[in-house]
């Protein structure tokens, strides 16, 4: 038998035994050291080391070596592996560890896939509230959800060292939307007007530019639903109002044309200066039901089509800018539609997207001035259905600068997101047409807390987690750099980012030079509780403190690595009820810090305080200008639908350079069609088959449907201890 699993071979004069290999299905296969050598030089690629002279040589020879010295007449694959192992250590580390990690990722599918299984059979009978925005109830939903839980934690095996690994295992850092990282992008600022200028192409089908103004709503409709399914975070068209505009005044003009040939049918050619002005009041009146039709069959749209990523497209249009006639119509007729509701005729409702922003100008809308009536609609939108929020573009805060000093608009993407100032090669600043590449968050309390349980500066652990985020979005953009156009061709190839008129196979690394890149921060009032046991309504200096340094080191990555570094305060939906697991696990439970089932959102004062709009405004406003990536004010109106009241706190928060939520409480009963803020039961017929709407973070959401809720616990925790917000 020795005879028939082994040969001889002469090398340098000895004679070496040679064993076959028993393969994992228990057949014989002759040793071959090609296969040693193939398999190394791939584990060699994936760690980006390339092998010196003779290296490869040294490996196989103590593989041979290890065989002969132990007289092994055939080895185990398994155990062939070990040897190789054990030669790699001995030649570079690094790559013996790419190897390990490769050979036992079949074991490790073995449990990722039983893993994905027990999440997905959750989803699949029980449903999922990680976020709101996804209907889990539905089978699109459900298919979605599940494959994003493969695509985690495939995210995890190849793409994540092991110190990463661990560092979100224990909750020190949150990489946000794993899922799709390695896909795609983030939040973006889509330029919906050059995308629709001169046409596009959008699957396998030309779209001529529109014509009309009813054409250009159906159009952008489907860029939107089609672009936004693209990406994983917040798509915004900005100044939606001066996009429009254009197309309205074609449909007006064509209405003039077609009047006026009908009044001259009926009169003859000539038309008194009477018939001309009520040519124009028709025509314009056409226009504004062209309007009114097509932000109604938007809201429709978004709020009733999925996307192909199970969720419904996260859509924000700004406006409130544009001072021709028709944009200015665009405008109020937004906030009108939006403020009616939609539904049944006794029982409207505000639908949740688009999410409206109000670029506000104080020398435009103070009153007096050429807009104030377009501000006007937006305070008695915002009083009715807490929409539109209100970013202020003359008050003092980075966004108001850029737009002071430059004219541009840094409109927010999503929720909260905003994008670092960027200059093109002509050295003029674009906001329009870009995007981030993800956010990844601190969890501030677990890293003081674990510098003050091992007795380490708290500063020096966490410069140890920023240099992790650091690095990872490094490898990220490297990452993504190498992906296709015709991933996202309506972005990439047809103009919907910035220079982005790429071929289909071309990659997209020259476009990611303005992408900006988010570290996250979350409860920084449990960070000053963990400090000297105080709030942030009590003392802030400590808080304060670490920001400054973050921005400073940020600052410093940006210069050194070339990335537009943001820093963003994490709207928390989920991770809210996630970190405090994670800190209870590792630390306990902590008064004030630890006690509740949720943390607080980004700088935000606690939920609970009991304080007024105008001290959680002042307060708040000390956090404003260093977390320039992303955040949002909302104070709690506790004014019953007084739209004065509104109006002084939206100007208020204007005159401090904020983007101002306005945050009410609505309720509506599903059964009688009863409106009244903060109803738990309808007093109209006692009724809890309600709808309510509550402020999640940056965005509003259902914390009820016809009873139910998409929220998870620690979220409706959370809206129920809100007093001050």
């Amino acid at each position: 038998m020795k005879a028939v699993f082994m040969y001889k071979k002469m090398i340098e004069g000895k004679v070496k035994l040679l064993a076959y290999v028993i393969k994992k299905d228990g057949t014989f296969e002759a040793f071959d050291k090609s296969k040693i050598v193939a398999a190394v030089k791939k584990s060699a690629e994936r760690v980006m080391y390339s092998f010196k002279d003779g290296e490869l040589d040294n490996i196989t020879d103590n593989v041979i070596n290890e065989i002969n010295k132990n007289g092994w007449e055939y080895v185990p694959i398994s155990q062939m592996h070990n040897l190789v192992e054990n030669a790699l250590d001995i030649t570079e580390p690094k790559v013996a560890k790419s190897y390990r990690d490769y050979r036992n990722y079949k074991t490790d599918f073995v449990h990722m896939l039983d893993e994905v299984y027990v999440k997905a059979q959750s989803i699949m009978y029980i449903g999922d509230k990680e976020n709101s925005n996804t209907d889990s109830a539905l089978v699109a939903t459900k298919r979605s959800l599940i494959y994003n839980e493969l695509n985690k934690e495939l995210y995890k095996k190849f793409f994540l060292t092991t110190e990463e690994i661990q560092a979100c295992k224990d909750g020190y850092i949150y990489i946000h939307d794993m899922a799709s990282r390695r896909d795609t992008m983030n939040c973006c600022l889509f330029d919906m007007a050059n995308v629709l200028k001169g046409g596009f192409e959008m699957g396998n089908l030309w779209y001529n530019e529109p014509k009309t103004l009813a054409v250009a709503f159906d159009v952008i409709g489907d860029v939107i639903l089609s672009a936004a399914s693209q990406q994983y975070g917040g798509f915004t068209v900005a100044e939606i109002d001066k996009i429009l505009e254009p197309y309205a005044r074609k449909s007006y003009e064509k209405y003039i044309e077609e009047l006026t040939q009908f009044a001259k049918d009926i009169k003859g050619e000539t038309l008194d200066e009477n018939d001309i002005k009520y040519i124009d009041s028709c025509a314009e009146s056409k226009v504004k039901r062209e309007f009114e039709q097509g932000f109604q069959g938007l809201e429709y749209k978004l709020n009733s089509v999925g996307s192909s990523r199970g969720d419904y497209p996260f859509v924000t249009i700004t406006l409130g800018l544009g001072k021709e006639r028709f944009a200015k119509m665009a405008s109020i007729t937004a906030l009108e539609v939006h403020r009616k509701g939609q539904g049944k005729e006794e029982n409207k409702k505000p639908v949740l997207f688009p999410k409206i922003v109000f670029l506000y100008d104080k020398n435009l809308h103070k009153e007096g001035c050429e807009l104030y009536d377009v501000f006007e609609e937006g305070v008695r939108c915002s009083a009715k259905t807490m929409y539109p929020d209100w970013l202020s573009l003359t008050g003092d805060s980075y966004v108001a600068e850029c737009y002071k000093k430059y004219g541009v608009v840094i409109s927010p993407m999503g929720c909260r997101a905003f994008l670092s100032l960027w200059f093109d090669e002509d050295n003029k600043p674009v906001t329009v047409g870009r995007f981030n590449a993800g956010a990844i968050s601190l969890n501030l309390p677990m890293i003081y807390q674990k510098s003050k349980s091992e007795s380490k500066d708290f500063y020096d652990t966490l410069d140890y987690y920023l240099e992790m985020i650091r690095r990872l979005h490094i490898r990220t953009f490297e990452y993504l750099g190498e992906m296709k156009a015709s991933t996202n061709p309506i972005a990439y190839c047809e103009g919907g980012f910035y220079k982005g008129n790429l071929k289909p196979n071309e990659k997209i690394k020259p476009l990611l030079k303005y992408v900006t890149a988010s570290f996250g921060i979350t409860a920084l009032n449990e960070l000053q509780r963990l400090y000297n046991k105080k709030s942030l309504v009590e003392d802030r200096g400590f808080a304060l403190e670490v920001m400054r340094y973050i921005n400073k080191k940020t600052e410093e990555y940006k210069k050194a690595d070339g990335i537009l570094y943001a820093i963003y305060g994490t709207p928390a939906e989920n991770l809210c009820g996630l970190q405090i697991k994670q800190f209870r696990k590792k630390y306990g439970i902590i008064e004030n810090v630890s006690d509740r089932e949720y943390v607080s959102n980004s700088f935000h004062c606690h939920v609970s305080e009991d304080i007024t709009p105008i001290e959680k405004q002042n307060i708040e406003k000390e956090f404003w200008n260093l977390l320039n990536g992303g955040k949002i004010q909302y104070v709690k109106y506790p004014i019953s639908y007084n739209i004065n009241a509104v109006k002084a706190l939206i100007e208020r928060a204007m005159e401090m350079g904020f983007y101002e939520g306005v945050n009410l409480s609505l309720s509506y009963c599903d059964n009688c069609g009863h409106e009244e803020l903060d109803m738990d039961t309808c007093p109209k017929c006692g009724s809890r088959n309600l709808t309510k709407i509550d402020r999640m973070n940056g965005y509003l959401s259902y914390s009820r449907i016809h009873g139910d809720t998409r929220l998870n616990d620690a979220k409706m925790a959370e809206i129920y201890d809100r007093k001050s917000m």
